[in-house]
């Protein structure tokens, strides 16, 4: 019986470590050279501007982008993204704080504040803040959220912008993560949200000024992504209209999807066709159509490097063993993504210490803990790897250090750097 391998166990070849960017390669053989051995995350801010440069001069006029801080929230990444997006996307009142301190930084936070706020659980004092801020827009979750923020919003003597976050019936889109056209913990299932819409027009305190509808994560094609797009934007022209909503707000979420593997050829998304075929929507005059890349937009201005402190070979099967792992790096085991490593040779190695190491071999590369789920990549081919030299993961630049499992098994964090 032949076992199905999931995709991040799919045989591979390292990449050569000329991949890597000079100055990356001589920022970690200078972390290399300290005695406590390497573990951590290195960001390039000016990757995830150029990013968000592209995409916001492929988009029409109408649309904005905000940064969805939770897929990195290193302040030296968010204060890079903060002149070239229209605004943040949060989920805490610790993300709120750094999207208003990295606008405050870039010139003024504007009224309304360029912010939007979602998740399924917020808080009373989560609300509260995004009252006070007075965020372009708080994602409704429930009917229940709509009357706590009624209830602030009075008492703090103004008037918050809200709008209902829906969970449709169906979507004309696909991703590696659904959040609609399901049963959902997220937003309003769409045959409720009349009777929602009624009430929160009612309610003192708010005003309704459109919709969310964040359905699907990491689609690459853009032509499926444009057509979700224009979709949303009907679907909510379409109901303001029949439920009395002054429409002038659309958020489509995120969704745009990385190439993981695009340093071995894969295509990534389409930024100048999405836009192109965006452009077509044509929403109505004074609605501003909110997209809030996350991923897309930081996965490739990172790097996650872990010094490997041990080569073992146990009954056939070579594993390269890092100071680090699932505690520092958990997204390719928990969303079984497709990632692989470079090695960086490093030379320094104590005098009279054996040096174990493979060479033209497919290894298995595991971290620190006391788990076989401290797995990392699988079966990945290397010219060479020895105790010493350092695994550097690509595309580690969203949900990785914000991802990890910091506390298990107390081993310090990852450090964090910019270059």
């Amino acid at each position: 019986m032949s076992v199905v391998l999931p995709p991040s166990a799919a045989p591979r070849s390292a990449y050569p470590a000329r991949v890597l960017p000079e100055r990356l390669r001589r920022r970690l053989l200078a972390l290399a050279e300290r005695e406590e051995p390497v573990s951590a995350y290195l960001y390039d801010g000016e990757v995830a501007a150029g990013r968000a440069r592209a995409l916001r001069e492929a988009l029409p006029e109408w649309a904005a982008v905000h940064y969805a801080v939770k897929a990195n929230s290193f302040p030296g990444v968010v204060r890079a993204l903060a002149p070239h997006v229209d605004g943040f996307e949060v989920a805490s009142r610790a993300e709120l704080e750094l999207a208003l301190a990295a606008l405050r930084e870039r010139g003024g936070t504007g009224s309304p504040v360029p912010v939007v706020a979602a998740g399924p659980a917020k808080s009373v004092p989560v609300l509260t803040a995004l009252v006070r801020a007075g965020v372009e827009a708080i994602n409704a979750e429930s009917a229940l959220e709509l009357h706590r923020i009624s209830r602030i919003a009075v008492a703090e003597g103004t008037t918050a912008r809200v709008a209902l976050r829906v969970n449709p019936a169906g979507i004309p889109v696909t991703g590696s993560l659904r959040m609609g056209g399901a049963p959902s913990q997220f937003g309003i299932p769409e045959p409720d949200v009349p009777a929602v819409l009624r009430e929160a027009l009612r309610l003192p305190g708010l005003d309704v000024t459109g919709f969310h509808i964040h359905a699907a994560s990491n689609n690459l094609d853009a032509e499926s992504q444009a057509a979700y797009l224009r979709w949303c934007v009907e679907w909510s022209v379409r109901t303001a209209r029949g439920h009395g909503v002054d429409l002038r707000h659309v958020d489509i979420g995120g969704g745009l999807g990385v190439a993981f593997e695009e340093l071995a050829g894969e295509e990534p998304f389409d930024v100048a066709r999405f836009g192109e075929l965006a452009g077509r929507a044509e929403p109505p005059p004074g609605v501003r159509v909110v997209l809030e890349p996350g991923r897309f937009l930081v996965a490739d201005c990172g790097w996650y490097a872990a010094e490997v402190t041990d080569v073992k070979h146990s009954y056939g099967t070579v594993f390269v063993v890092l100071r680090g792992g699932i505690n520092h790096f958990q997204l390719p085991t928990s969303w079984d993504l497709v990632h692989n490593i470079a090695v960086l040779p490093v030379e320094r190695w104590p005098d009279g210490l054996p040096r174990p190491g493979a060479a033209g071999a497919r290894v298995t590369v595991v971290g620190e803990l006391c788990t076989p789920e401290d797995t990392l990549v699988r079966d990945v081919r290397v010219d060479r790897v020895r105790a010493g030299d350092l695994v550097v993961f690509p595309y580690a630049g969203s949900y990785g250090w914000e991802f990890a499992m910091h506390s298990f098994l107390g081993h310090p964090v990852a450090e964090r750097h910019l270059l």
